[in-house]
């Protein structure tokens, strides 16, 4: 399997306070790895790493044979984070504009696309995750869910060839989650490159190729999901797992 995306000894430091090891990771085209762990064990921040939303402080995140972080040239930074897309939890829609301009705003001005192109595709991707008839709202008139498939649909427009999605169901209700999944399982199922940091552990356990356990900065535990889930191989993993079931099987109805 081809490899696409390679991070080698990567270390990531906040002033004096180290959030990323030595962490190293191979991903291969079509792969999908879902990373789970702790609070503030790193997880996103190693996202925001491999596309250069952050700097590191020693190693090297290569794309193809291309070093992307560390990069001082903006105008090839610029264009590598168009070929490593990213969700964040957040939205970050722009909330003066209507959905069709949210979607259609980066690929008309950064990559200087047909606009009646961009817009014909926009549509084919709204209607896929269902949201054609939103076209004309802005962010405020849709729901959670909605806004975070509005999301992903702006960041598959740009054509990228890794997906990073970033906790994008923790702020939505049951219901929500449930939409937002559904439209990832269907983009995992094309064989789209994608790595996703989630606490969605059941999530996690039908849509990845591969699972991550982080923790203290480090990649603790790798394997296939159910041998991770099923025979986790270091006791720091497996306490995990078992403190996360507990408080799925307490949570109230």
């Amino acid at each position: 399997m081809e490899e696409i995306l390679r991070v080698e000894h990567l270390h990531k430091k906040y002033d004096d306070l180290g959030v990323l090891e030595d962490v190293s990771l191979s991903v291969h085209k079509g792969e999908v790895i879902a990373i789970i762990g702790p609070s503030g064990c790193g997880k996103s921040t190693f996202l925001r790493c491999l596309n250069g939303l952050e700097d590191i402080q020693d190693g090297r995140v290569i794309l193809h044979d291309e070093i992307i972080n560390p990069c001082d040239d903006v105008k090839k930074l610029q264009k590598s984070r168009e070929k490593i897309g990213m969700v964040f939890q957040s939205y970050d829609l722009f909330p003066h504009k209507t959905i069709l301009q949210n979607v259609t705003l980066a690929p008309v001005k950064v990559q200087k696309r047909d606009k009646a192109e961009v817009e014909a595709e926009a549509m084919e991707l709204l209607t896929r995750v269902g949201l054609e008839s939103k076209k004309s709202n802005y962010p405020r008139q849709l729901s959670g869910g909605q806004k975070q498939r509005v999301a992903i649909v702006r960041a598959l427009i740009m054509h990228p060839e890794i997906l990073l999605l970033d906790e994008i169901t923790a702020a939505l209700d049951t219901e929500m989650v449930r939409e937002v999944l559904e439209v990832v399982l269907s983009l995992a199922k094309e064989g789209r490159t994608m790595i996703i940091v989630t606490h969605e552990l059941q999530f996690a356990r039908a849509v990845a190729d591969r699972v991550i356990f982080m923790d203290g900065g480090n990649i603790v535990e790798e394997g296939a999901p159910d041998e991770f889930f099923d025979h986790p191989r270091t006791e720091r993993t497996r306490k995990f797992l078992d403190n996360e079931r507990f408080t799925v099987t307490e949570q109230p109805s």
